[in-house]
């Protein structure tokens, strides 16, 4: 055989050096994989020519690996250096001829390239399907597949797809930045940080400062990996609801089957990507989610990968890993100006980018501005170096002190000149807040009185669409699709997006008529679209895209009554949808104006606080609401009287405070008064009326009469169905007081059946985190776990535990009771531990909040007081018991459930401190009076009786503790079931105990 063909075809079977440039990574990923199949050893590498170094050296440091080199070829692999079109045919001309048959090339562009390219003989696989492209690249490669060969052209499992094909499903990306420049080492980073995480920890975050460039590095991420994922879906994450909004919107398009309530889209979703069906390989892409502490619990979480943009390094808190995106260097600086501005040369480009500090959004813009003018450079320069330096902390050249600010400036004073309208779009879009505006909230909604200029802009659709043309030309905004759901109305799904500093700077180049002219115009444009519901859970999204622009807007400090109604209908849907801190946030804004636009005593001022006091309410600042709100209270009684809603509102606030506190007497007093007003004022079957009467029920729950609990809550249900509908949240949380009655009574099979429901239903309405949900959830949890059904209650309280601590943070109260009961889960089942540790917690946070004497802080004493006995601390456990039920009944007295179960616990530390004569006397008390408070059957009656049983054996007393064993065993069978624990436990005669429960007060 002759040497050259001998040659040949062992370069065909010979390993293969695929060199590329970083932009065309998805091809080189494409053709390895295709070698693959064929049995060929394939080597990815990325072509890296500094302007240091020799583009000839870079061709033979190739040739010294094994086997062919084959190039892809595009235009972006002779931008790398950057060389000129004549240095590149030179370096082509000597390295490629000598080694002819170790090159080949195939080429991926339509764009000219070198003329030397041609000694490469490049298969042309541009604008091909994908058999196509193979059989030409096979074909280049002399590699001729055997009969029986895999022909398939798809990527295989986890195979990467044929770069001309999208994704199955792909959303909002945003169009890939045909100037973006280097990065590569970035790049490279973020995608190694995605192959080394372990399955549901692909997390990576972008962080950096504003303008840094971040966005596109995400984008750019997006399509040079983007044929290693089957869904790619971008979400705009500035804001929790839009967060919430966009990543439900991901449902339809995964082809889930749900129905149309906003917060079964958002689990279905959460859960398609946690099981990886019906796609394993999913990116989402979380951009500028600068509030990890808002959105960290919507994270998706399963077996694909999750990229966050961000300013704020406070994801690396949350389970992230940080990469962190520095300014350019200069030699991408001055690339990317070349490419922003051809008629720059290289020193032109390189006095911009050191004048602008090498931020990423400044020389865009900048160089933009350069392109599209004859201006000099230096006298451009001198323009910046003379403007107001309004951007503190820009890091600049040393040698003069610059802002982007003053950059954009300039830029301003060109636009207005060029299309005002662009301006006037920019002035009203600067009272928006910084994040996505949606387009919808502009133009489809009907606003009379507007400035003429504004009149005419959202009015005429040609106007509107060359202004928008002309701030993405100056790189201002973004024009992007916003992903919606089906049955929104077709063509209000486009946003607007503009930098934080171009807001700033926009504001700053306003005068103060001005400001108050568009200001004015965005809160009538806010006030229209508030819906006016803010309790129906189905317009929850609508009011997500309010809310971020109260402040931005001045919406807090109008005076236009129209505006603060919204304003006020916002804080209730903050309260309702479980977002009590950004209400807060909102409410202490609003609290420090209003006074100064109001008359003393106007009602909008009594609404503040209401709303105000309701949401710390949820956070458990009750001290402090309880001073508001009996001021307010008081107050208003003095100057309206009783008969008066807005007094009979204040008497509800204060009540809910008191029965926080422990004061459960005085709480149901002002409750029972609270309920005849509303009920004489506005009538019985009011949702005022009904929600006094479900407070009552509360409050007798927590006063220990359960049964009278029960009735009011199953007519306040009952109720709340005919006047609402079965999947109002009102409606949802009496099921819930329902089945928790149905619990505490003991009629565990019962209140498991309605739970059950009452959970899907609100996880489908309301969403798997929101609060209510979660209480929904603990009341399932402890329904399993009193049922019996340990191994389901042990997996739920586990998983709550996690999703409170993340979506509610620590010192939350339902945060705080999931705490207090997982702890005595722990401690029953042997983790004394984690039950100690738990249970400490709680403790602290409750003596804390609440103090020593709160029927809490005894309960939750007590619990650990059993968790001493458990881990052998027998002295200490004793007086933690024993003062746990002294707190109790001087608390609630000798009757309530909770002390009889603080009783029943101190009969046991009684009787292993070898006390058994005051044992048993405790035990029969609490037996005769568990009897009496609870009735014969009640699961606690039970215990005590077996617990008194045990006392009397120790004092030798059998025939009676015999026979009041064999009862309460029967009684345990025939109520409980016979192989229930609490009836194994008897029969095997371990001695009872209660654990304490805290309510949601």
């Amino acid at each position: 055989m002759p040497a050259g063909r001998s040659t040949a075809a062992a370069l065909a079977r010979g390993p293969v050096t695929i060199s590329f440039a970083g932009y065309n990574r998805a091809w080189a990923s494409w053709i390895g994989s295709r070698l693959e199949r064929y049995g060929v050893q394939v080597v990815l590498q990325r072509l890296d020519i500094t302007p240091e170094s020799s583009i000839e050296d870079a061709f033979n440091d190739l040739l010294l690996a094994e086997g062919r080199v084959l190039i892809v070829l595009s235009e972006w692999y002779f931008r790398l250096g950057p060389r000129t079109t004549e240095e590149w045919n030179a370096a082509l001309r000597r390295v490629v001829p000598p080694n002819s048959e170790r090159f080949a090339a195939v080429s991926v562009t339509p764009a000219a390239l070198p003329s030397a390219v041609a000694a490469l003989g490049a298969a042309d696989l541009w604008g091909l399907g994908a058999a196509e492209a193979e059989r030409r690249l096979l074909g280049r490669l002399g590699i001729t597949p055997s009969r029986g060969s895999s022909g398939d052209t798809l990527a295989g499992p986890g195979g990467p797809r044929f770069p001309l094909e999208q994704p199955d499903v792909w959303g909002g990306v945003p169009r890939r930045n045909t100037r973006f420049t280097g990065r590569e080492e970035l790049l490279g980073e973020m995608h190694s940080a995605f192959q080394q995480a372990q399955p549901g920890a692909g997390v990576v975050t972008l962080f950096g400062l504003s303008g840094v460039g971040k966005t596109h590095i995400a984008t750019e991420y997006v399509y040079r990996f983007g044929t290693e994922y089957d869904v790619v879906w971008w979400v705009r994450a500035a804001e929790r609801g839009t967060l919430r909004e966009k990543l439900a919107g991901l449902a339809p398009a995964l082809g889930l089957v749900t129905g149309r309530e906003y917060g079964e889209r958002l689990r279905a979703v959460r859960d398609a990507l946690r099981r990886g069906e019906p796609y394993l390989r999913w990116l989402v892409v979380l951009d500028g989610a600068d509030q990890p502490d808002d959105v960290h619990d919507l994270v998706p979480v399963g077996p694909g990968h999750v990229l966050i943009t961000s300013q704020n390094r406070e994801w690396g808190e949350h389970n992230s890993a940080l990469i962190e995106v520095p300014v350019y260097d200069r030699v991408e600086s001055v690339a990317f100006v070349r490419r922003r501005a051809p008629r720059l040369d290289e020193a032109d480009a390189n006095k911009l980018a050191e004048a602008l500090g090498d931020l990423a959004l400044a020389l865009d813009q900048n160089a933009g501005a350069l392109n599209d003018s004859n201006t000099p450079i230096d006298e451009y320069l001198e323009l910046l170096r003379h403007g107001a330096d309004i951007e503190p902390g820009l890091k600049v050249a040393a040698d003069f002190q610059m802002t982007y600010y003053t950059a954009f400036s300039i830029l301003l004073n060109r636009l207005r000149e060029d299309k005002p309208e662009a301006v006037d779009l920019l002035r009203l879009c600067v009272f928006f807040a910084p994040g996505p505006i949606p387009v919808r909230l502009l133009r489809d909604l009907t606003i009379r009185d507007l400035p003429e200029q504004l009149s005419g802009l959202l009015s005429d659709p040609l106007l509107w669409t060359s202004a928008i043309s002309k701030l993405q030309q100056w790189s201002v905004i973004q024009s992007d699709p916003q992903e919606t759901a089906a049955e929104e109305t077709i063509g209000t799904n486009e946003v607007l997006q503009m930098h934080r500093l171009v807001y700033q700077a926009v504001r700053a180049d306003m005068p103060e008529e001005d400001q108050s002219t568009y200001s004015r115009v965005v809160r009538k444009i806010l006030a229209v679209a508030d819906p006016g519901r803010p309790a129906d859970t189905r317009l929850w999204p609508r009011y997500a895209e309010i809310v971020p622009h109260l402040a931005s807007s001045g919406a807090l400090e109008s005076t236009n009554p129209e505006i603060q109604v919204m304003v006020l209908n916002c804080l209730r849907y903050l309260y309702l949808s479980g977002e009590y801190r950004s209400g807060m946030q909102i409410a202490q804004i609003a609290a420090e104006h209003w006074p100064n636009l109001l008359e003393p005593g106007h009602q909008r001022l009594w609404d503040l606080i209401h709303h105000q006091t309701n949401l710390m309410r949820a956070t458990g600042d009750y001290r402090t609401t309880e001073a508001i709100d009996r001021a307010a209270y008081e107050q208003l009684l003095a100057t309206r009287g009783d008969r008066d809603l807005l007094v009979i509102r204040a008497a509800g606030n204060l009540a809910a405070d008191l029965r926080s506190l422990g004061n459960y007497d005085e709480a149901l007093r002002l409750l029972e008064l609270v309920r005849e007003g509303y009920s004489e004022l506005v009538g019985a079957q009011d949702s005022r009326t009904l929600s006094a009467q479900n407070n009552i029920a509360l409050t007798y729950r927590l006063l220990g009469r359960y049964e009278e609990a029960l009735r009011l809550d199953q007519d306040t249900m009952e109720a709340r169905r005919e006047l609402l509908r079965d999947r109002h949240n009102w409606t949802l949380s009496s099921e819930n007081s329902f089945a928790h009655d149905l619990r505490l009574l003991g009629r565990y099979e019962q209140a498991t059946s309605v739970q059950e429901r009452n959970c899907e239903v609100h996880r489908t309405v309301m969403g798997a985190d929101h609060p209510q949900t979660l209480r929904a959830e603990h009341n399932l949890a402890l329904c399993y776990y009193r049922g019996g059904d340990r191994p389901r209650a042990a997996e739920l309280l586990a998983r709550l535990m996690e999703r409170c601590e993340r979506v509610l943070g620590d010192l939350d109260p339902l945060t705080l009771r999931v705490a207090a009961t997982f702890s005595s889960f722990e401690r029953e089942h042997g983790n004394l531990d984690r039950a100690r540790e738990l249970g400490e917690f709680a403790l602290s946070e409750y003596r804390t909040q609440l103090g020593e004497r709160h029927p809490y802080t005894a309960g939750v004493l007590g619990n650990h007081g059993l968790i001493l006995r458990a881990a052998g601390e027998r002295q200490q456990s004793q007086m933690e018991i024993e003062t746990s039920l002294v707190t109790m009944t001087g608390a609630l007295g000798e009757r309530h459930p909770w002390t009889l179960g603080c009783a029943l616990n101190a009969t046991g530390a009684r009787n292993f401190a070898g006390d058994p004569e005051s044992a048993a006397e405790l035990s029969r008390v609490t037996a005769e009076r568990a009897t009496d408070v609870l009735g014969k059957t009640h699961p606690l009656t039970l215990s005590c009786r077996v617990a008194l049983a045990t006392d009397l054996r120790n004092l030798r007393r059998r025939p009676e503790a015999d026979k009041i064993e064999e009862e309460a065993l029967a009684a345990l069978s025939a109520t409980l079931g016979p192989q229930h624990p609490h009836t194994v436990a008897a029969r095997s005669r371990t001695r009872p105990y209660w654990d304490f429960e805290p309510f949601s007060s």
